[in-house]
């Protein structure tokens, strides 16, 4: 099914941040599968994927995150799902990551080679990250923002609200993910958060600039 102009631009007018959500109305464990494979299916830089999805259920968990995310105070506990985006660490083109994905992409030897030197070049030269470790970190965390948009987007498609979570204490919240045996910082840092429910009540419209101000046509 293809939507039509109106009703896809309806979509993104309804979707706003949520920050306050219905504790009573949780999502269907089928509808919550299609947003993680909103985010999985999503497109990266050289089709990387350099992230991972923590969907944190545990009330407990969630308990002690709370007082270390401001950005989610009032939704942490509603929230039908809470989901932490991790973007790995150490993404560098000649790192057994790399080396895994072209395998994963059945590169014959000449294609690796190939594939190699264009990454190299990539990161060495293009965008000059490779000799900066917390450049490395800011590129894969870029790429989990994609996963995050569709999620959010695909959320809003199914009739689920949302809301993107940048409030909170980085650190602190590794060090309760590693705490709990979900995260090895060594490969993974905290990339961004989101929320998901059901609106506990009517958010008014999103104020945006207008197009004008925001779109610049070079012909």
């Amino acid at each position: 099914m293809i939507l039509s102009r109106e009703q896809a631009l309806d979509i993104f007018r309804r979707r706003v941040s949520t920050r306050h959500y219905d504790p009573a109305r949780k999502i269907s464990a089928e509808d919550f599968a299609a947003i993680l494979d909103f985010g999985r299916l999503s497109p990266s830089s050289v089709g990387a994927e350099p992230w991972k999805f923590l969907v944190i259920q545990n009330q407990g968990l969630r308990e002690k995150i709370k007082p270390v995310a401001w950005g989610m105070q009032g939704a942490i506990a509603e929230a039908s799902h809470l989901v932490i985006l991790l973007a790995k660490k150490h993404a560098r083109y000649d790192s057994p990551f790399f080396s895994e994905l072209m395998s994963r992409r059945g590169f014959t030897p000449e294609q690796r080679a190939a594939a190699l030197e264009r990454y190299r070049s990539f990161q060495t030269h293009d965008i000059a990250i490779a000799d900066n470790e917390r450049a490395l970190f800011d590129w894969a965390s870029k790429q989990s923002y994609i996963a995050l948009a569709n999620m959010l987007t695909g959320a809003a498609m199914l009739g689920i609200d949302s809301c993107a979570v940048e409030g909170m204490d980085y650190a602190a919240v590794e060090h309760i993910l590693v705490q709990a045996g979900l995260l090895d910082p060594a490969e993974y840092g905290v990339s961004v958060a989101a929320t998901f429910g059901y609106r506990v009540r009517d958010i008014r419209p999103k104020p945006r600039r207008d197009a004008a101000e925001t779109v610049v046509w070079a012909e």
